[in-house]
């Protein structure tokens, strides 16, 4: 029993100190490049490349795959957040987080510019897409998003000042499988736009269920 209640606190401990951590944008990789990005004090800038999309099959019929993505890849239980500011320009501009197990199956969320308006945007595909928007009523100079994975669920949240966060959606994913996470821009109808992503981090939660274990075990 000692040694389960040592294993209690040492899977806090460590949770803890993961807490603290930030993703390094210098370890990570593109999917699509775009033509033009820099990184510089922890921050991507990019020219979103121009008509590139993440969509599958529903609704329009089509299928599109190249967008720019800028990601890496964790496994287990994690929360993502970046703070976005964007210059869009045309219908559909968006940017924002996306989570990633392959092509057909994946999570992007963020804002996206729809007939003059800012929305919060969610794209979830499994095998075919969906969408769901939250139009927001004033136009923020910048917004935060944030994505939790728990077990077989994202939660997707958005905030103005990185305290207070709502949430909007919650989806579905693959459990116990690793998944690409990262930056994502897009403008299908448009010629690109200018995108900044600043103070993205990403930080691994100690395990949900393995956490639940050692505390009915512990007693």
């Amino acid at each position: 029993m000692k040694r389960t209640r040592n294993l209690l606190v040492g899977m806090l401990a460590l949770g803890a100190v993961q807490t603290a951590s930030a993703q390094s944008l210098d370890k990570m990789q593109w999917f699509n490049e775009p033509e033009k990005w820099d990184i510089k004090n922890n921050t991507l800038t990019m020219t979103v490349t121009p008509q590139s999309d993440y969509w599958r099959i529903s609704h329009y019929g089509f299928t599109v795959d190249d967008a720019p993505f800028y990601y890496t890849t964790y496994g287990g239980e994690f929360e993502a957040k970046v703070k976005l500011t964007g210059g869009y320009k045309a219908r559909f501009d968006q940017m924002g987080l996306m989570i990633r197990v392959d092509h057909e199956n994946y999570i992007k969320t963020g804002v996206e510019f729809v007939d003059g308006k800012f929305n919060v945007s969610t794209v979830v595909t499994h095998h075919t897409s969906d969408w769901s928007v939250t139009t927001l009523d004033k136009v923020p100079p910048f917004i935060w998003i944030k994505v939790v994975r728990r077990l077989d669920a994202v939660e997707i949240f958005y905030s103005f000042d990185d305290v207070t966060y709502i949430m909007t959606r919650n989806a579905n994913l693959q459990d116990n499988h690793p998944v690409q996470v990262g930056l994502m821009a897009a403008s299908p109808d448009g010629k690109g736009f200018e995108a900044k992503f600043e103070n993205f981090k990403v930080k691994h939660l100690a395990d949900q269920r393995r956490l639940e274990w050692l505390k009915k075990h512990a007693e």
